[in-house]
């Protein structure tokens, strides 16, 4: 059974056990607590704000946002997040999944890294984004509340130094393609990790964020 937290709980379906089976076999236990606590807090700002959304679709965009970084689901020359989308498309196209709901979720892990556009969308796309500046920036912190955020990483824990180590895990899936970071905040990390590349603020967002670790 999964948490609830403030009535939010992952769909009880048989498309998102099959979703949680198979980003729990591909990810790192990182990436996959990550990834589910980019549900909760995507679905809580749903609620908050009054959005109604398909929590099968915010699920799968949530789940599958960061499976482009994992070796196995990387290309060498698109962006990790394209990536990402294309394994949510074949994975949800498989199971007869319609082209107008793959088509959201698709979009909504192509855009999560794309400050200020997601948030004017759909809401399965403006979620999906929602839940990751939370979790990642911590940029709404102070929306959520001291129990919802305590159920949420209660559920799925953050590591001691996720600050840090998120960051790394970015590097390490992104690092063989730099190029395809233009544009994106995700250029940030690579300047972080390589000084002749260097660029700052995202990384600087992420460690001045409201969560202590």
């Amino acid at each position: 059974m999964s948490a609830s937290v403030s009535g939010i709980a992952i769909p009880d379906s048989k498309l998102a056990r099959e979703i949680t089976e198979f980003i729990r076999d591909t990810e790192t236990e990182l990436l996959f607590n990550h990834s589910s606590r980019v549900y909760y807090f995507g679905a809580l700002a749903g609620q908050h704000r009054g959005l109604p959304f398909d929590a099968e679709l915010l699920y799968a965009g949530a789940m599958f946002h960061d499976i482009g970084l994992m070796p196995s689901h990387s290309s060498t020359n698109q962006r990790f997040e394209v990536d990402g989308a294309n394994a949510a498309r074949d994975f949800l196209k498989q199971r007869g999944i319609s082209t107008q709901d793959i088509d959201l979720v698709w979009t909504s892990i192509a855009l999560h890294t794309t400050p200020g556009v997601p948030e004017h969308m759909h809401p399965v796309i403006a979620l999906v984004t929602a839940g990751v500046e939370m979790d990642v920036l911590g940029l709404t912190y102070p929306q959520y509340s001291d129990a919802e955020r305590s159920a949420v990483v209660g559920a799925h824990p953050r590591t001691a130094h996720f600050k840090e180590d998120i960051i790394q895990a970015f590097y390490d899936g992104i690092k063989h393609k730099p190029d395809t970071t233009f544009g994106n905040v995700k250029a940030d990390v690579i300047a972080d990790k390589e000084p002749l590349f260097r660029r700052g603020n995202f990384c600087a967002v992420i460690r001045e964020s409201a969560w202590r670790g």
